[in-house]
């Protein structure tokens, strides 16, 4: 399960996976950023906060995750991994081949940090 919350007047997504990703969490998240880049254009962050990777519940899950960042990405100006993951670490030398958005990592406890990062005009 995902918790998802728009700060919309800063246009920032805040992502807190909880328990193995399933296929209906990246609908949601659809479903609640698709009004809000069909308004204003773009996001300007994505912060996802987890101590770990919860991983996908299963092979479906990880289809619509990949569909979500492919429908998505450009369309979101930043993303911080907020995380301690090993996994999740090496996010931003991955993606950065595959995403429009610029890519950040923030160890665990740099949530305020990566929010003020996003907020910013800094690349």
């Amino acid at each position: 399960m995902i918790h998802a919350e728009l700060l919309r007047d800063q246009g920032i997504l805040i992502i807190t996976p909880e328990g193995a990703l399933q296929q209906s969490d990246f609908e949601s998240l659809a479903q609640l950023v698709d009004p809000y880049i069909e308004a204003e254009g773009e996001l300007h962050g994505v912060l996802i906060f987890t101590e770990s990777f919860p991983g996908w519940a299963d092979f479906a899950a990880l289809l619509s995750h990949l569909k979500f960042v492919k429908n998505h990405h450009q369309h979101i100006a930043k993303i911080a991994a907020v995380t301690d993951s090993k996994f999740l670490t090496i996010l931003p030398a991955i993606v950065s081949h595959f995403v429009h958005a610029k890519v950040r990592h923030f160890v665990y406890g740099d949530k305020q940090q990566a929010l003020a990062w996003l907020q910013s005009r800094e690349e």
